[in-house]
């Protein structure tokens, strides 16, 4: 059976992540709109993208050659019911917390066209704990991207407790229409698929560091070199954004309340001074020039 084809998407939200999500789309031929509060974060999230591509010292993917002129196609809306006026797909990319994306999806239920598929990109939050915000829960699923602008992009695609195969079929027909890689998970999982992966050596290197059982840069040195990577898991969740790191850890810790599922104090501190990442200027390197790309980093 054939899918019904997916030709105009919306993003909600212009971070990091819902700005890569409108490029990489936009440069595979679909109409894009991105909806943010703050329309200037989105020239902001460019400039920042354009610098993690010079600072990775690696070629960028085909959607982030040409930044600029790729961005020009994208049409940016300051009214939510404007970026959602005959949308097939719409993606919300805000800050992880259930409340929050529960009141967006209410809105996106009632704004968005029946025929519209509401994702989340959710970076741990399973889509069962937003659904029910909505009259059409066999059309919410997760698509949670990883970054796209230095290697081949990828995303998780999940089902809710209702979600049709219809809309599942047409979550990854989408995914690799836009030359990413759909890694299908085949029953809810907090965190989905390789972020399970990816969140587990987060756990591991924060608490190692926050314990002084070894220092940030040596551990991102033994990744380094064991990995051939240009950054370790501290570089890593420096370009993500600290901040965005100890939301997606929180989420975790409120659903098991284990302990050790609680991201480090020391790592709240670093946020409430403002050292988030490349963003800011500082987090656990110093930007733009961080340690880890001198060369050096491992004659310590």
């Amino acid at each position: 059976m054939s899918v019904q084809r997916i030709e105009k998407i919306a993003v909600v939200g212009a971070g990091t992540l819902g700005t890569q999500i409108a490029l990489q789309a936009v440069f595979y031929g679909y109409q894009v709109t991105v909806y943010d509060q703050d329309l200037k974060q989105f020239e902001r999230m460019l400039k920042i993208i354009q610098f993690r591509i010079q600072n990775s010292g690696k070629k960028a993917t085909p959607a982030f050659e040409n930044i600029p002129e790729t961005a020009k196609k994208i049409i940016l809306c300051s009214s939510l019911k404007e970026a959602l006026r005959n949308v097939d797909l719409v993606i919300e990319a805000i800050p992880e917390y259930v409340p929050i994306k529960r009141e967006v999806f209410a809105k996106l239920d009632i704004l968005a066209p029946k025929k519209t598929i509401l994702a989340t990109n959710s970076s741990s939050i399973p889509i069962s704990k937003i659904e029910s915000a909505t009259r059409r829960p066999e059309k919410c699923m997760n698509i949670h991207f990883y970054a796209m602008d230095i290697r081949q992009g990828m995303a998780d695609v999940m089902g809710g407790t209702k979600t049709s195969e219809e809309t599942l079929n047409r979550g990854r027909e989408w995914v690799r229409s836009i030359g990413c890689i759909p890694l299908t998970v085949n029953k809810e999982s907090l965190g989905f698929c390789f972020n399970r992966v990816w969140r587990a050596v987060k756990r591991e290197t924060l608490h190692i560091w926050a314990d002084g059982i070894a220092d940030f840069q040596d551990i991102d040195r033994g990744w380094m070199i064991y990995t051939g990577m240009s950054q370790g898991p501290f570089g890593m969740m420096d370009n993500i954004g600290l901040d965005v790191v100890y939301g997606i850890e929180m989420v975790y810790y409120e659903e098991s309340r284990d302990p050790k599922d609680h991201p480090p104090e020391e790592l709240k501190a670093m946020i409430d001074r403002k050292e988030m990442g490349i963003k800011t200027g500082k987090g656990f390197y110093t930007y733009p020039d961080p340690a880890y790309k001198d060369p050096n980093f491992f004659k310590k």
